[in-house]
């Protein structure tokens, strides 16, 4: 096989990169479509009525803002199955969900305790903390009701699969428990913080942000039935995915600017949060990024010219500005 030079080899095509742009444009407002619908004031059957403030909140939090990334790997990782839209379409607005509730809690004064949000008041400072911490509550549990209906899957054990992968990469070993983890090592609990290895960090970070990235790509394997190289290969891609997608922020905190990423930057240094930047320097934590992103590419190669748009997207999480 010719050798290339490195970058060249981990560069998307042109076109490559322009379909990626023109598709996740499409799975963000597909998604954004269906999130208003389902966001609606009709009660669904077995709801008594949708308290309008709490609604309002929750769609505040959750409509006209992010770029849709999660759901974006949802429906372009079925699609290398031929799975139909709109079933991938109802899993990508469940984990869409669970993404905004996490959200609204992670920006609380108990958590993070930040007051911008995509370039808007956050959710507590739009309302207040009860009606935030709610609307987080509202959002995480009907992201498991969207889940569980047929459109997302005519197969129940389909769906059954689905609703387990998610609430495990959502909580007590996945995103929730990665929050703590997170916490515990800015010394919240008693004690002084210290720094974390590279081992602990990436454990951190893989649970914490990793985890619903992961699942975006194992569910269109899911809803796919994939075979097993498959579902490796997905697997190995959405880890991959996860990690660069940390590196990058972790790197935007760094030296991005707040009015481009939308909420407030160097807060991460200030709180002394474990980060691959404290593990590695930033010098080391953009050499990392670039070897995960190459192993990211590399992960999806079995699925030949089909998998053109997710490496691209392997490269735009590196490259992204916000």
């Amino acid at each position: 096989m010719a050798q290339s030079s490195p970058q060249r080899d981990r560069s998307p095509a042109p076109d490559a990169t322009a379909e990626f742009k023109r598709r996740l444009d499409l799975a963000a407002a597909e998604t954004e479509t269906l999130l208003g619908e389902l966001l609606g004031p009709e009660p669904a059957a077995g709801e008594r009525m949708r308290p309008a403030r709490l609604l309002e909140a929750m769609r505040y939090s959750t409509l006209g803002g992010g770029k849709r990334f999660r759901p974006f790997l949802v429906v372009e990782t079925a699609a290398l199955f031929q799975v139909p839209r709109t079933r991938a379409l109802m899993t990508a607005a469940a984990l869409e969900l669970i993404h905004c509730y996490s959200l609204i809690h992670d920006d609380l004064p108990a958590m993070d305790n930040d007051d911008l949000r995509r370039g808007r008041p956050t959710a507590h400072k739009a309302y207040d903390e009860a009606t935030a911490i709610l609307a987080g509550d509202g959002l995480l549990t009907f992201a498991f009701d969207v889940l569980s209906r047929p459109e997302a899957h005519p197969d129940p054990a389909v769906r059954i699969e689905l609703v387990s992968a998610l609430a495990r990469n959502s909580g007590l070993g996945g995103m929730a428990g990665g929050q703590m983890l997170d916490l515990a090592a800015e010394g919240r609990f008693g004690g002084e913080s210290k720094p974390l290895g590279l081992h602990d960090v990436k454990l951190l970070q893989a649970m914490k942000t990793g985890a619903l990235l992961r699942f975006g790509c194992m569910s269109g394997a899911i809803l796919g039935s994939a075979d097993a190289e498959q579902r490796r290969a997905l697997d190995r891609y959405g880890s991959a995915i996860g990690e660069s997608f940390q590196i990058a922020d972790d790197l935007l905190d760094i030296a991005g600017d707040a009015a481009t990423v939308g909420k407030a930057t160097g807060k991460d240094t200030a709180a002394n949060k474990a980060t691959v930047i404290t593990a590695l320097g930033v010098d080391g934590a953009k050499r990392k990024l670039t070897a995960v992103v190459a192993e990211a590419e590399g992960a999806v190669a079995i699925f030949g010219a089909d998998a053109a748009v997710l490496q691209a997207a392997a490269r735009f999480v590196a490259d992204r500005r916000s």
